[in-house]
């Protein structure tokens, strides 16, 4: 067992999930933050365990040509990025190889490479955000928080965001200290504002700003409007009505004060109307280019009845409609499904449906009325497929699946238990939506043995 605050040489050989270095000193595995592979190090333990520690990079003996200067003033503060200190080579590479990894390993997998879609910029690509709202010596400020807290980073500019995103941000916070708008205080569960959520259009330009509020109003609207309406973009300002204690941004009501309550952006050629609520990728370049691998991927004929479970606001049903005979997309939340009706309305295509439920449980619902799926397009959250979806899919027996994936961790899993459902592998793509932060996705299709 390592000793705490005791100073160790060691190499750096490989990256956890989250992107932190790994290390091994005396068989003990070691995570280190802002670490890279092949780097040499002392390092000082700061938390020791039986087979585990976390320690902190104190001096590098061996530096990787891949190590950069930080562009981020808050990098090694902030909780939003993970990557700044090397070049965005290295990060796609440890991506791909995670996916590899992770298929390899849990999937039962045997690939010596899986390619990537790596992102052709790291700045300004981010489409959506969403800041904590904190105060400090009597001045609210918002920005991101710092790593495995609620403590809230401030920062100025956030290089992955677009520049009106920010300045919504600095026009809410001039606002609200003018004003005196009450900051949520997550322990006493009191104060009025939580959240400030942008979402920009990347084709339109269009801005929704949704504040998620303790409460159903906020004072001085006209005041706030005339602040936002300086900014290029602004279209909508919408309250998200959070009341409960707990972690999440947005609550279940939504009180339009300003504008039509969304806006509309263009992706694969079709025009999409977004609400808060509403699911959509935050990378609008990379999520044209995974849609376009996973349609591809699929081999829709025209003859085809697909399945798009975990639609969304229908993004990849209205682009497979175009190449199927029908397409049936299932989503969860209300709003979503009402937004992907619209969009297929706004967009003229006729042979989508969509039904709002479970995925898993919708999909049987489905099959017992005799509804046959020839390809099914899955994109789940995080937590990966239940286990109703997996039966339905095997009922279904399509004869290929399409799974784009957020963890490789998850998808993985459920490619080993689709292959005992009679399904092998066929292709695995990963693609880079997330430029210099750990996440990634990725794309596999499986087929009938």
């Amino acid at each position: 067992m390592l000793i705490k605050n005791q100073i160790y040489e060691t190499t750096v050989t490989d990256y956890t999930a989250e992107g932190q270095g790994v290390a091994h000193v005396e068989g003990c595995a070691v995570f280190l933050p802002n670490a890279i592979a092949g780097e040499r190090y002392r390092i000082r333990i700061e938390k020791a365990g039986k087979t585990w520690a976390a320690g902190k990079i104190v001096e590098i003996l061996e530096r990787s040509p891949h190590r950069v200067n930080r562009e981020c003033p808050v990098a090694k503060l902030c909780g939003g990025c993970d990557f700044w200190h090397m070049d965005y080579e290295e990060e796609s590479r440890l991506k791909a190889a995670r996916v590899r990894d992770c298929l390899n390993r849990i999937g039962g997998e045997n690939l010596d490479t899986v390619p990537i879609l790596s992102a052709p910029t790291c700045y300004g690509y981010r489409n959506k955000a969403q800041y904590p709202v904190a105060t400090q010596k009597g001045r609210a400020y918002a920005g991101f928080f710092r790593a495995g807290t609620h403590s809230v980073v401030e920062n100025d500019r956030c290089l992955i965001l677009p520049r009106e995103t920010d300045r919504v941000k600095m026009a809410v916070m001039d606002y609200v200290n003018q004003y005196r708008v009450t900051v949520y205080d997550e322990t006493a569960h009191k104060g009025l504002l939580r959240h400030i959520y942008v979402r920009r259009g990347a084709v339109s330009g269009e801005i929704l700003v949704c504040l998620a509020v303790n409460g159903r109003s906020i004072p001085h609207v006209p005041e706030l409007i005339s602040r936002l309406e300086k900014i290029p973009g602004f279209t909508t300002l919408v309250l998200s009505v959070n009341t409960k204690k707990g972690n999440a941004v947005l609550g279940d009501e939504f009180i339009t004060l300003y504008g039509p309550g969304y806006i509309a952006d263009t992706l694969c050629g079709l025009n999409f109307r977004l609400s808060p609520r509403s699911f959509y990728q935050v990378n609008h370049h990379q999520a044209q280019r995974l849609y376009e691998a996973a349609i591809s991927q699929a081999q829709i004929t025209r003859d085809d009845t697909v399945l798009d479970l975990y639609c969304g606001v229908g993004t990849i049903t209205l682009a497979m409609a175009k190449a199927a005979g029908k397409v049936i997309g299932i989503e969860v939340i209300p709003q979503a499904v009402e937004d992907a009706k619209d969009n297929a309305r706004r967009n003229g295509i006729e042979n989508v449906e969509f039904f709002c439920g479970d995925a898993g449980q919708a999909a049987l619902a489905l099959e017992k009325q005799g509804i046959k799926a020839d390809v099914v397009i899955v994109d789940p959250p995080r937590k990966g497929l239940n286990a109703d979806t997996i039966e339905a899919l095997a009922r279904f027996a399509p004869r290929r699946i399409v799974y784009v994936s957020c963890d490789p961790a998850t998808l993985a899993r459920d490619v080993a238990l689709l292959k005992e459902k009679g399904y092998v592998l066929k292709n695995a793509l990963a693609a880079d939506l997330f430029p210099r932060c750990s996440h990634v996705e990725s794309i596999v299709c499986l087929a009938r043995d």
